[in-house]
């Protein structure tokens, strides 16, 4: 599995027609008050150099010592949710980094980074997505950030990560996610090499339901790949990255985003999209998973793009003829033409690998 080049051309506007899921306004732009409302509207952003996270500062003894996650989280989230969604808005539960013992961090981004947190008052193990104000703004994504919050915090889906809410400083916006222990699919795909039928099913029903969900409330995800899918309890899935994801009840998109092993051909040649471009990546994903290498990966961006316009892949001889019939009903050339989800449940490769 080799590194994937990321592609966005040129940034997206949303169009008239697309409407978010809330309305309320996300500040994305430091303020003279830190305990501010993630509601209010800052005006006048003044952006300073920001200082990465490195050790918290605190005189609670409980900084002092790693936080060591526990198997079965359930009663603590219970406590949490309680605490986050009492009530109406008004007094709902606010906030802030003191609320929080830092612990390692579990990842590093180009906009922020990810870190193991327990909220203090429950013992609640979460992940705090720590998102940098001034890169942000600099990249001009503020819509962007925006968009992935809307979404994600309204999901409520066994196999989509959870979002339980967001805060902000001066300098950063956090994000208060799900704790997925078995961290990303393509880790553990890359210690294997490739996964056997059985579990490579498991995966992708899964992924199914949740692509079922997503699009029933007219969300695109528009960058289904491994590095997007986290592992939770139980070697559950979770799509973890809605960074790309668009909420699209009544038109197409256009922008060519995501990542360039799985773009979709209607993507390639700038066409609109729709949910199908989830359905192309699904079945891109299968392949990947069985094999170990996307289907249509090159050296170069144009040997990529030829090799997907000409649907030129191999399925080697080891691959059951069910999940090669399974991946050729999605990796096809016409959106329209790829087998609708509600259908692909029912598919033989997963009846056989139940």
């Amino acid at each position: 599995m080799n590194n994937r080049a990321q592609i966005n051309q040129g940034k997206e506007n949303p169009t008239k027609s697309s409407k978010p899921l809330i309305t309320a306004k996300l500040p994305l732009h430091p303020s003279t008050n830190p305990n501010q409302s993630s509601s209010d509207t800052i005006k006048n952003p003044n952006l300073v150099n920001i200082k990465p996270i490195t050790k918290p500062t605190s005189n609670n003894s409980q900084f002092k010592k790693p936080i060591q996650p526990i198997s079965d989280n359930s009663t603590a989230q219970n406590k949490f949710d309680a605490a986050n969604e009492n009530g109406d808005q008004k007094s709902k539960k606010s906030w802030s980094l003191v609320n929080f013992d830092i612990g390692r961090p579990l990842g590093r981004g180009k906009f922020g980074n990810v870190y193991l947190a327990r909220e203090k008052e429950t013992k609640f193990v979460i992940a705090l997505k720590v998102l940098f104000k001034k890169q942000i703004a600099n990249q001009e994504i503020e819509h962007q950030v925006r968009r992935e919050i809307e979404i994600q915090s309204h999901l409520r889906h066994p196999n989509i990560l959870r979002m339980y809410g967001f805060f902000h400083d001066e300098q950063r916006i956090y994000l208060i996610l799900e704790y997925a222990s078995g961290g990303t699919l393509f880790n553990a795909l890359k210690k294997e090499t490739r996964f056997d039928e059985k579990k490579s099913a498991r995966y992708i029903k899964s992924l199914v339901s949740a692509l079922i969900y997503l699009h029933g409330k007219n969300v695109i995800h528009r960058d289904i790949k491994p590095e997007n899918l986290l592992l939770g309890h139980d070697d559950q899935l979770k799509i973890a990255d809605f960074g790309w994801s668009v909420h699209e009840p009544n038109s197409m998109r256009t922008t060519l985003c995501g990542t360039m092993d799985y773009l979709s051909p209607e993507m390639v040649l700038g066409k609109p999209h729709t949910k199908a471009v989830d359905l192309w990546s699904l079945g891109v994903l299968a392949y990947e998973l069985l094999v170990g290498a996307a289907p249509f990966h090159h050296e170069g961006y144009d040997g990529t793009y030829r090799k997907i316009m000409k649907i030129e892949y191999h399925v080697p001889d080891y691959i059951s003829k069910a999940a090669a019939h399974f991946i050729s009903k999605l990796i096809v050339l016409e959106p329209e033409n790829r087998m609708p989800l509600e259908k692909l449940q029912a598919h033989p490769w997963f009846t056989a690998n139940n």
